[in-house]
This record gives C-alpha cells, structure tokens and sequence, in this order.
C-alpha cells in the first residue's frame, strides 16, 4: 500500500462527498469491516477503510487519485457490513464521479471498458455485447482478449454480431443527450465561479 503525504484538510471536499452521498462520513469509525469484507482489497492501493478516514481528513487529491476508487465493483459488501449503516459503495460512487469532473481518468482500462459498455448503450438502447468487446480491444490494444471464448459462445447465440436496437433506444440517446447538457451546464458554472478564471465575476469585481 502505498504512503501518503497528508496536506491540509479539504472541507469542501468532505461536505461534497457527503451532500452528493448522502452519508454523514464523520460515523465511521475504522471498525475494518468493510475492508474484512471487500473481495476486490488486493487490487487497492487504498483499502475502503482508509479511503473512508482520508475523506473524513479532506484528503482530496488521495482519494480522487486512487486505484482503489476505480478497482471498486460496488457489490455493496462494505455498505452491508458497516455497523453504523453508511452506504459505503456510494461514497466509493460518488468519488468516481468527482474524480472524472476533475478530469481524472484514474485506471484506464477500466475507463476503457466503461466507455465502451455506455457507447452500445447509447447507440443502441442497450448493451451489445460484441460491440462492447470490439471498442474495448480497440481503445486498449489487447486484441486478443478473450478471442478463444468466440468459438464456443457465437455457435450458441449467445453473442449476436449484430447489435439488437431497443424500442426506446431514443429515449435511452435523449438521457445521454441531457446527461452532456447538464455536465456541460456545471463546467460553466465551475468556470465562472474559479476565481483563476480571467473571465469570471470574481476576477473582473463583479457580483456573482
């Protein structure tokens, strides 16, 4: 595991964490249960437990850059152990969320598959599982994952080649679409209110 430099405590890190989760961070109390639990520890840098007191100590940079945010599978074992009923798998969601509005793409192949699986969502209503693979070997370059599975699994019908198009396959592309917008909306206003930003109210003296 690795170390870490402490910095200042980040309090409007600790209280977006906890408006965006829901979850009063300050409950936990390093009981370890989450970390007993979790079947994903060995691939953390972090265990669960200690990305729960990093936030408590607003240690924003640590936690938005760890392995262990991006490793999580959020099957909710943590969230089902923890004494004092804090939905620790949506903590562990909501730091991804704040990690990529920052900009942090954390591990990439996990990224890549992410990306990928939403890309045949958004085309097509619905994952398509060839699809999902195709985009995946191609952003990563691994062209030879998991190739020896098609002989056993195309025969059966398992996998179409062609994609399925759900009947509201618009529906699903117009939450996509919203989805953009209102990111987009946040950055602006991320931007306006930066006070590095040279465009922004603040820096010219104005009202906000």
């Amino acid at each position: 595991m690795k170390n870490i430099t402490v910095t200042p405590p980040d309090k409007a890190f600790i209280r977006a964490v906890e408006k965006e989760s829901g979850q009063k961070i300050s409950r936990c109390y390093q009981c370890g249960n989450c970390t007993a639990g979790c079947p994903m520890t060995f691939t953390y840098d972090h265990p669960v437990s200690r990305i729960m007191r990093l936030i408590q100590a607003g240690q924003k940079d640590t936690v938005l850059h760890s392995r262990a945010i991006w490793m999580c599978a959020t099957c909710e074992t943590c969230t089902e152990r923890c004494p004092n009923n804090i939905d620790v798998a949506h903590v562990m969601d909501v730091c991804r969320h704040l990690a990529r509005r920052e900009g942090i793409r954390g591990v990439y192949g996990v990224a890549a598959f992410r990306d990928a699986f939403l890309n045949t969502v958004q085309w097509n209503g619905l994952a398509h599982e060839v699809g999902l693979m195709a985009l995946y070997m191609f952003r990563t370059g691994k062209f030879w994952t998991d190739l020896d599975l098609a002989p056993k699994t195309l025969p059966k019908g398992k996998m179409a080649i062609i994609p399925h198009r759900a009947a509201g396959r618009k529906e699903v592309a117009d939450i996509f679409r919203r989805f953009a917008e209102g990111a987009a909306n946040e950055d602006r206003v991320r931007a306006r209110l930066d006070p590095g930003n040279p465009n922004g109210p603040r820096a010219q003296g104005g009202k906000l």
